[in-house]
């Protein structure tokens, strides 16, 4: 069995351990319903014409079952979840709906203060709206023929939960909503929705939580891009928000090198949602695609659009991107040789500016799929602006495959990512490392 299957069967399995649902195809969708892949999106994804004014303003809730729920003394366990939708700000300064899910933990918090909230950036789940992290928490996982969708962050999250901590997950920009594309990995739109998600949570009615409440981020991958981004970003959009703590795991913080580091890969499908989010948040960019782009790149796009992870490692997995262009030249080639291109992969730079708050920044010696070089210069950027951070190289051995290599410290670094932010929610100092980073890996 090729490595990236192996994976995808460990990670079948543990949804499957966790609560699974296989989704029938949709024979005969309800009226106006968005169906992707054989999965009908349920109506409350569909945002409204209009929206609040006001960035983290609730534009609607109902409850959220989750797949997972055992009675307990004081509730279910291990929590009750509310879905959501939200206001916020797209990197364009246009008002866009974000979906996602607040869960009221069951377990009591035994730290000091109030009851703490952790809003979760999920990692990449692929472009469909069946991917939504809040759908994976009602369906760990779904596999219909059509779509293989695998709601892996629970994981974490029922993690956070046990310790008493309440979490709000965000499902980011157009991954849910149904009426945009995902702008995957666009730093503005992941950082705003992971910012915003913390302002709904806070303003839902029954919750547990109060204004004392301590704040942290958490995101691996293309989550541990979202919480670097809002960790920073955070001063100046979100101002009243004050985080404990951030943890940045494996972060995309470079583009142009974890483009480059994708491309060939298990997951090169991962290419195809960089350019469809490119193309959403500029469509000026799009007579370039236009221009470079032949008809099985163009196919490739469109057939990504609504795939999730499993969907893309099965049917992109290896694919290198030269198949996809007029000239046989890469994606990453062609960015290089476009100004317009250079300069929007560099206003998606992480890194610019200073986190006003710790971070602690995990990245693992051996991934080569988020490249560990250019999270550790994340580290390095942020030192320089003496910002407060725990740099983390995650020991691991190289085991051939750039997709393992790059799971493998979501695993086993998480023990110490969730006791790191529940040091800071029990008001005990971060310690900075800046001055040893020469010296680590």
């Amino acid at each position: 069995m090729p490595a990236s299957a192996r994976l995808l069967a460990v990670a079948v399995t543990t949804a499957a351990c966790l609560g699974s649902t296989a989704l029938p195809a949709v024979a005969e969708p309800q009226t106006d319903a968005v169906v992707s892949r054989g999965v009908t999106i349920p109506e409350f994804y569909n945002p409204p014409a209009a929206l609040p004014s006001a960035n983290g303003a609730l534009v609607r809730s109902e409850p959220l079952p989750l797949a997972l729920s055992l009675p307990g003394v004081h509730g279910p366990l291990p929590g009750t979840a509310t879905r959501l939708m939200y206001k916020s700000t797209d990197s364009n300064g246009e008002p866009m709906a974000v979906t996602g899910a607040y869960i009221e933990p069951s377990a009591a918090w035994r730290g000091s203060g109030d009851r703490p909230l952790v809003a979760v950036a999920p990692g990449t789940m692929g472009q469909g709206d069946q991917c939504a992290a809040s759908l994976g928490l009602e369906h760990p996982l779904t596999l219909n023929g059509q779509t293989v969708s695998i709601g892996y962050e629970d994981l974490a999250i029922y993690r956070l939960l046990a310790k008493g901590i309440a979490v709000v997950v965000t499902d980011y920009a157009g991954l849910g909503a149904t009426d945009r594309t995902h702008t995957y990995v666009n730093r503005v739109d992941e950082g705003h929705a992971v910012l915003d998600a913390v302002r709904a949570a806070r303003s839902l009615d029954g919750t547990s939580l109060t204004p004392t409440s301590r704040l942290g981020l958490f995101g691996y991958s293309q989550g541990g891009g979202a919480t670097a981004s809002a960790a920073e970003l955070q001063p100046s959009y979100a101002p009243e928000i004050t985080l404990s703590g951030t943890y940045a795991g494996a972060p995309p913080a470079d583009l142009v090198e974890v483009t480059k580091a994708i491309d060939g890969s298990e997951l090169a499908g991962a290419l195809g949602w960089s350019v469809n989010g490119f193309l959403e948040s500029d469509p000026a960019l799009k007579p370039i695609a236009d221009a470079h782009l032949n008809a099985a790149g163009h196919a490739a796009l469109k057939d990504l659009s609504t795939m999730c992870v499993g969907d893309a490692i099965f049917g992109y997995g290896g694919r290198h991107s030269t198949s996809w262009t007029t000239d046989g030249r890469t994606i990453s080639d062609i960015i290089q040789s476009e100004p317009a291109l250079t300069d929007f992969l560099d206003k998606q730079r992480i890194g610019t500016m200073k986190p006003a708050s710790p971070v602690r920044l995990a990245t693992g010696i051996s991934d080569n799929l988020v490249p560990h070089a250019q999270a550790r210069r994340l580290a390095v950027d942020w030192c320089a602006k003496g910002a407060d951070i725990t740099y983390k190289p995650v020991p691991e051995l190289d085991l051939g495959s750039a997709l393992i290599n790059h799971f493998t410290p979501l695993l086993t670094d998480q023990g110490d990512a969730i006791s790191w932010l529940t040091d800071r929610f029990d008001a005990k100092p971060a310690t900075s490392n800046c001055a040893a980073l020469p010296g680590l890996s």
